[in-house]
């Protein structure tokens, strides 16, 4: 098991100890990278003898050596397309709590019960509120959670079920998010918000890992992404810098494709214009809940990583994204979140304009179950038909 050597700042590469909590750098606060020091897990032999769990814990060697909170996340299957093997679907709704935030919040409340933090809030676009809520109980940690009011029906529903206190707001996650900066200091929470803690990234970095060792310890042409808050797409690349160190993977690193709402797009906006951050998206709409995020916090590392790999950003609309999700129920027997339907929109478009060939082997993830979305899916068809 690593030991964690520092924190590093993704920014101005200031160094912090993690004996204690931290949440963003003090000099530019600019988002923490947790390093370790690796050196007893480099080598095949290693890897080629990982533990053999079905959970992201199976990657211990390279995750903080403390005893996690778990619901047996992670190890979610990667199903090849009916319809093009080269074509890979990595399914994250079969998580504990239907999508690929559980991986997050089990390692962050892993390190919030290490450190023994009593209270925590987090400003959610949904799926991450019913993550923080059913991992903070699973911990013994009041849950604070903070959602746009127009979230899916079953983020409400979570929430209250795992005895979370929850708050709707009439605005976006950026509403939310101003609400927990304001309130954390005199409640005595501590902001688990994407990239202001530094260990949800560690646990979506194992999405990264999962994916190589899938690919029989190879990696894709390309990965597609729905990107949000990014956390996803950051930790995966956190990933393959590690797995390389470690002497697991070679070869040349997959595009990354993050994918947004065009009702929502401050990313796909600064890529197009060639800048190193986005600015804030005015009137952001998009039935895609995950996606409308109107300016990540990590946006200028979506940016440096998609440029890095060779990838792009690209949107989507609501029409489009409910045309794929039928096309993949229909096609492929596979319910997609609105999220998830924007990566495979974005597949098809990248192949029409001949950006990818269907040759390239891609994974796009699916980040959510579509049934966390019925009621979504039910305003998505009726004005889908309206038009």
């Amino acid at each position: 098991m690593p030991k964690i050597d520092h924190l590093e700042c993704s920014r101005c590469h200031h160094r912090e100890s993690a004996e204690t909590p931290k949440t963003v750098c003090p000099v530019c606060a600019g988002t923490f990278y947790v390093r370790y020091d690796l050196s007893a897990a480099r080598g095949l032999q290693v890897r080629d003898n990982l533990p053999q769990i079905d959970s992201m814990w199976r990657y211990a060697p390279v995750l903080p050596d403390v005893p996690p909170v778990t619901l047996a996340e992670g190890w979610t299957p990667i199903l090849p397309s009916r319809r093009n093997p080269n074509v890979l679907l990595k399914e994250e709704g079969a998580n504990p709590t239907g999508t690929f935030k559980a991986r997050g919040m089990s390692m962050c409340m892993t390190m919030m019960k290490h450190y023994g933090i009593g209270k925590v809030a987090v400003p959610s676009a949904g799926n991450a509120g019913g993550a923080c809520a059913a991992y903070a109980a699973a911990a013994g940690i009041e849950a604070h959670v903070f959602m746009p009011q127009d979230v899916p029906l079953a983020n409400q529903v979570e929430c209250i079920a795992y005895g979370a206190h929850m708050t709707l707001v009439d605005g976006l996650i950026s509403d939310c998010a101003k609400i927990v900066a304001a309130r954390r200091e005199e409640e005595g929470w501590f902001d688990v918000s994407t990239l202001k803690e530094p260990f949800r990234v560690e646990g979506k970095k194992t999405m990264g890992y999962e994916l190589v060792e899938q690919c029989g310890w190879t990696y894709p042409d390309a990965v597609f992404y729905p990107t949000g808050g990014g956390v996803g797409l950051i930790g995966m690349w956190k990933a393959f810098l590690e797995m390389e160190e470690l002497g697991w993977v070679t070869g040349k690193r997959p595009k990354m494709i993050a994918v947004q709402a065009a009702g929502c797009e401050p990313v796909t906006k600064a890529y197009r214009e060639g800048a190193d951050a986005s600015v804030m998206f005015q009137n952001a709409h998009t039935l895609a809940s995950g996606l409308r995020v109107p300016k990540p916090y990590g946006d200028y590392i979506i940016l440096d990583v998609v440029r890095q790999s060779g990838g792009t950003v690209i949107s989507q609309t609501d029409d489009q994204i409910f045309e794929s999700i039928q096309d993949w129920g229909k096609n492929e027997g596979i319910l997609l979140s609105p999220e998830g339907a924007a990566a495979t929109a974005a597949y098809d478009r990248l192949i029409e304009t001949e950006f990818l060939s269907p040759s390239d082997r891609v994974v796009i993830f699916n980040t959510g179950t579509g049934n966390k979305y019925t009621d979504v899916l039910n305003i998505m068809q009726r004005a889908h038909h309206a038009v």
